[in-house]
């Protein structure tokens, strides 16, 4: 940081102790504030309380899409929370699970309404915080994925290889479809896509002596989307999701799917993917064996393609306008469909 610039940047961390209202600056058609996001947890810890703002001209909707401890004073404001793993599965995540109860139970006081990613995510939040059912609404997120233009990391070809997609942690379950990719017989490489993450020192060097394991610690999108429209199928056979993008990025370009039973992931997938214990190595290693079987492969091909339709930007947008919409209405006495 410019030394210049850290006497400012120590007041504005000071700033964020005192327990007031800022307000918000008109620009560009829309508000700014400097820090206010990183200002907003560091007031969150010292207070326990949201940051309140204050928007100039006519009062509005805002839509936070993380879960910040942050409200617009007089508008509506509704939040995404994405999943309450850190509360229900504690040992899969780093995020400390007191703070991320205090900060839900902040947020379902503050908020006109919440959004999570699935169905799934919306019972374990409703459970965690004990709020009524309808507080929070399920709302899917949306995507329309590119066909592959990349070509594929030396060594690979198309339908040569199975693929896993993610950081490498506890909860993307990876030594356990490792060994379950070393029972199951079929004779195709498992690759494995994604960085470091949480307790990869410990993870990391035991998948590299699994034979039959490729590991590509990055790669960049293009070469990402590149692997997942050429493998044999995606495994993801992850332990907690509130989600599970991969799944619909991998139907959408026609790569069949295994994935995990129950939760957000068997939502997802919508019956268009196999299904397994996530801790159950000998059931993992039995669905990756029925990929050899090429007439399921290709059901399961046909099937991921109209499952992936539901998640469509377009279906997305409309999903969401819905919501805005109603609680727009809501609070102005009109009909949502005016």
């Amino acid at each position: 940081m410019d030394r210049a610039a850290r006497p400012a940047r120590w007041l504005r961390w000071a700033d964020a102790l005192v327990d007031r209202p800022r307000t918000l600056k008109l620009r560009d058609e829309g508000f700014a504030a400097r820090d206010i996001f990183r200002l907003a947890q560091v007031h969150f810890d010292r207070h326990g309380t949201m940051l309140r703002l204050r928007a100039p001209g006519p009062r509005g909707l805002v839509h936070w899409t993380y879960p910040l401890p942050i409200r617009i004073d007089g508008w509506i404001n509704v939040y995404t929370v994405h999943d309450a793993i850190p509360i229900f599965h504690p040992s899969l995540s780093q995020i400390d699970a007191g703070r991320h109860r205090r900060l839900l139970d902040a947020l379902a006081a503050s908020a006109e309404h919440m959004l999570t990613v699935s169905e799934a995510a919306r019972r374990d939040v409703v459970a965690a915080l004990g709020c009524a059912p309808d507080a929070i609404s399920a709302c899917s997120p949306g995507l329309d994925i590119e066909p592959a233009t990349s070509p594929l990391p030396a060594g690979l070809v198309a339908g040569g290889f199975l693929l896993a997609v993610g950081s490498v942690e506890p909860r993307k379950n990876l030594l356990r479809l490792a060994e379950a990719h070393a029972r199951s017989g079929l004779a195709l490489p498992l690759v494995i896509a994604g960085p470091d993450g949480w307790h990869a020192d410990h993870i990391a060097p035991r998948l590299a002596a699994h034979p039959g394991v490729i590991r590509f610690p990055y790669v960049d999108r293009p070469t990402l989307i590149a692997l997942m429209a050429a493998a044999r199928a995606l495994l993801f056979p992850t332990i907690a999701e509130g989600f599970g993008l991969p799944i619909v990025e991998a139907m959408q370009l026609g790569t069949p799917v295994l994935t995990s039973r129950g939760g957000a992931t068997e939502e997802v997938a919508g019956g268009a993917a196999l299904l397994a214990d996530a801790l159950s190595t000998d059931e993992i290693a039995a669905q990756i064996a029925r990929l050899a079987d090429d007439a399921l492969v290709a059901r399961l091909r046909d099937a991921g393609l109209a499952r992936g339709r539901a998640f469509s930007t377009a279906a997305f947008a409309a999903r969401i306008d819905a919501v805005h919409r109603g609680l727009l209405a809501r609070h102005s006495g009109q009909s949502a469909a005016d």
